[in-house]
């Protein structure tokens, strides 16, 4: 994480450390003076840090207190600009990939039009299969630009968080999004990859994610097979 902003490199250690375990919901965190001394940076460096955290529904400031911590964001999160590998704890949720990146053009993404900039730069498509307690749930689908993603085709996203990669390696942040819901029932291909009969009643949901880089979005398209499950989260 060199190559990101020191307040950055900050966050993702304290938030690696909350979603490892390693402070429980209710426990604080170091005052801001002891991160300042342990990651040797200055202390608008760690508010912002912190500022951060909390916006992200990792911890809680209290006046007089400090900063407590609320825990891992919990839920499926399909929903959620968490995404589903951070919304559940690493052991519970595993991907597989079923794709691996490759390039093609494109001018629309799964209902959504695809902006010039984006069809000029051509698209970096990938399949993936999500697992929760080694059952399938989720089958995704996902394009996104190829402008600014150095070697994005050699990372190896087998159980990674595809916004994570994107935070860490590009500093592309998610912001918002608008998303479309349907009810469909399970062709042979969502029969194979979920484990349902045919016909099944499946949710599908295409994505168009708004990022903090101008003209850059991520575009999904995700099968549901959310019996058992419910879908929590803010888009």
């Amino acid at each position: 994480m060199g190559n990101l902003p020191q307040y950055k490199q900050v966050y993702e250690e304290l938030r690696r450390q909350i979603a490892a375990g390693l402070f429980a919901a209710g426990d604080l965190l170091p005052s801001e003076h002891e991160l300042c001394a342990q990651y040797s940076v200055a202390r608008p460096t760690v508010r912002k840090a912190l500022d951060q955290l909390v916006s992200d529904g990792f911890i809680q400031k209290q006046q007089g207190k400090g900063s407590i911590v609320k825990g891992a964001p919990k839920g499926i999160g399909i929903l959620s600009l968490t995404g589903t590998t951070s919304a559940l704890s690493s052991p519970n949720l595993s991907t597989h990939i079923i794709l691996r990146p490759e390039l093609r053009s494109w001018t629309e993404a799964f209902s959504f039009p695809v902006e010039p900039q984006e069809q000029r730069a051509g698209c970096i498509y990938f399949e993936r299969l999500r697992l929760l307690d080694d059952e399938p749930v989720f089958f995704d689908l996902t394009m996104l630009p190829n402008s600014g993603l150095p070697r994005f085709e050699e990372y190896d996203l087998e159980n990674r968080s595809l916004f994570d990669t994107l935070r860490t390696r590009y500093q592309i942040v998610v912001t918002g999004g608008t998303q479309q819901l349907f009810a469909i029932r399970a062709d042979k291909r969502l029969q194979e990859y979920l484990k349902v009969r045919a016909g099944h009643p499946i949710l599908q949901l295409n994505r168009k994610i708004e990022t903090n880089r101008p003209g850059f979005h991520i575009y999904s398209q995700v099968f549901c097979a959310t019996q058992g499950y419910g879908l929590i989260g803010t888009f």
